[in-house]
């Protein structure tokens, strides 16, 4: 299993850089992990994104697991009540349970 990490922003100013990283990696990889730990800043835009990439992963028959979740992506999938829709539990990350 491969493992991408999303660090800073996962907001609309990054999206279409994040695009191309985020969707490129689950064209390359069966089982992919992303490590939302180090995510500070989480908008509408990067839940679009995930919904995305979810959606994508699923089509080609392959696994996305979102990991780590920090607590703005927390605060934002509990928001808009999408937590059981990606299906990953929501783990905060031990970097941001330690703060």
């Amino acid at each position: 299993m491969s493992s991408l990490r999303i660090e800073g922003e996962l907001t609309i100013y990054r999206a279409a850089e994040l695009k191309q990283t985020l969707l490129a990696a689950v064209a390359e990889h069966a089982e992919l992990e992303v490590d939302l730990s180090q995510v500070g800043e989480f908008d509408s835009a990067g839940l679009q994104l995930l919904l995305l990439a979810k959606r994508e992963a699923a089509a080609a028959g392959r696994t996305l697991r979102l990991v780590d979740h920090s607590p703005a992506v927390v605060e934002v999938l509990e928001l808009f009540d999408l937590a059981a829709h990606f299906g990953d539990p929501l783990v905060v990350g031990s970097a941001q349970r330690a703060a």
